[in-house]
């Protein structure tokens, strides 16, 4: 049956009228769904599947050899689960993917995990058997991971066993980690979960027996993905509980995260002491522009995973921490300063390590285009920036050659084109998520 001309004119005046994709938007995307796909998740899997002992193969050299003892700790074992879970329902028709999340996920439970206290070891060797690592023994941070990595699987898998297994997670860091008076987790951990208090052995540097931002950060965004896929009420109780306190306390009235903190969330800070002291104790006390970037993506993400709508004051201190790290700590050519200071006796803000990580320029990128998208005329020029962002990933961070990231942008550290490609510390997730939600950002319009 043909259409009537007044239909027809209707259906081709809506035709006209639907808006059209922005073609530099969408060429973006393409470049970045070309490298996601041959010069990340195809250079790492399956080559990091490890067939003999389970889980991943950490340690590769800058050509994706594999290289030295190859220990896992529960970190970067969770974070290839999650990449690959993402991954499997990213692209459905590459089997291999919800194969490696299956493998991942059965490492976590049968080798990771504490089969006498419960809780996530921290660092096993390749075989599985157990690790010193210092003065803790478990972690508020590697469990946070582990959390994030169960509940992504079982969203992509729908296998029970592992939404048994974040169940039991999540209990075990309510049990010994979370604190019921001062809010928050304790981030130190002995095996059987006393939480570790600092004491006259700890060293000044230490990070031994304070809390702080990088674990309540993680915490966030486990709480985050737990509650996507089990709408439990204490876990929204926790999840607004972390939102909150990184919002309101964490958050430093300039813009910035606080490092570390006593257990009533008295910040530690070196500012009063002398110069010397500040750079010994730099790893307590600096402005770090990566997380405050990608925490304000994160508190977005809880926020509205928590269903607060119309949430303008996780907002606002969002829009502040990125304002506060583009105006302080972004290059004119392209990326993040890894740390800065605001000593008492110099105006304004001082860079004090102009090196630029690779995770820093992921996690930059995801969030200044997610800020465009929100305030298209903000003076800042989000969108300007993120694309002056993408070209400097494309040219200093990625390897056309090798394949990946290199571990930070060769503009300031050119040596890194020969370093490990992978370590414990380094493997795909905070590269995959930034360029998957790119995206789908970019192809929203």
């Amino acid at each position: 049956m043909k259409a009537s001309l007044p239909l027809l004119a209707l259906a081709l005046c809506l035709a006209c009228s639907a808006p059209k994709k922005d073609p530099l938007r969408e060429n973006i995307a393409a470049a970045m769904e070309k490298s996601l796909r041959t010069e990340t998740l195809d250079k790492w899997y399956p080559l990091a599947i490890d067939s003999q002992y389970g889980g991943f193969l950490s340690t590769f050299t800058f050509d994706f050899k594999p290289t030295g003892d190859q220990d896992k700790m529960i970190v970067t074992q969770a974070r290839h689960v999650w990449t690959n879970a993402r991954a499997s329902e990213r692209y459905p028709d590459v089997a291999q993917y919800k194969e490696n999340a299956h493998h991942g996920f059965l490492f976590l439970r049968d080798v990771m995990w504490d089969k006498t206290y419960g809780g996530f070891h921290t660092l096993v060797d390749r075989a599985g058997a157990v690790k010193a690592t210092g003065h803790e023994e478990k972690t508020a941070y590697g469990n946070s991971f582990g959390l994030y990595a169960l509940s992504a699987y079982y969203h992509a898998s729908h296998d029970t066993a592992a939404l048994n297994l974040a169940k039991k997670c999540f209990a075990w860091l309510e049990a010994h980690s979370h604190d019921p008076n001062q809010k928050g987790y304790f981030q130190h951990l002995k095996r059987d979960g006393t939480v570790i208090v600092r004491d006259t052995t700890v060293a000044s540097t230490a990070e031994t027996g304070y809390k702080d931002q990088n674990s309540s950060i993680h915490l966030l965004e486990a709480l985050t993905e737990l509650y996507s896929v089990w709408p439990d009420p204490l876990v929204h109780e926790r999840l607004q509980e972390m939102l909150v306190l990184i919002r309101d306390t964490i958050v430093h009235p300039k813009g910035y995260l606080q490092l570390f903190f006593l257990p009533d969330w008295t910040p530690v800070s070196f500012r009063d002491s002398s110069e010397a002291s500040i750079q010994k104790h730099h790893g307590l006390d600096h402005v770090s522009f990566g997380h405050d970037i990608e925490t304000a993506y994160l508190m977005l993400e809880a926020s509205h995973m928590a269903g607060n709508e119309n949430d303008t004051t996780t907002l606002r201190i969002a829009k502040k921490m990125v304002d506060h790290a583009i105006d302080n700590g972004l290059d004119s050519t392209g990326g993040f300063y890894d740390e800065a200071y605001y000593f008492k006796d110099r105006p304004g803000i001082t860079i004090t390590r102009d090196t630029k990580n690779w995770w820093a320029q992921a996690e930059g990128m995801n969030t200044l285009l997610l800020m465009a998208d929100r305030f298209p005329d903000d003076p800042h020029h989000y969108f300007e920036k993120f694309k002056t962002q993408w070209t400097y990933i494309d040219t200093n961070l990625i390897d056309h050659v090798n394949g990946d990231w290199f571990e930070a942008g060769i503009d300031k550290q050119p040596e890194k084109k020969t370093a490990l490609k992978g370590h414990i510390w380094k493997a795909t997730y905070h590269h995959y998520r930034a360029m998957a939600n790119c995206m789908d950002e970019l192809r929203k319009r």
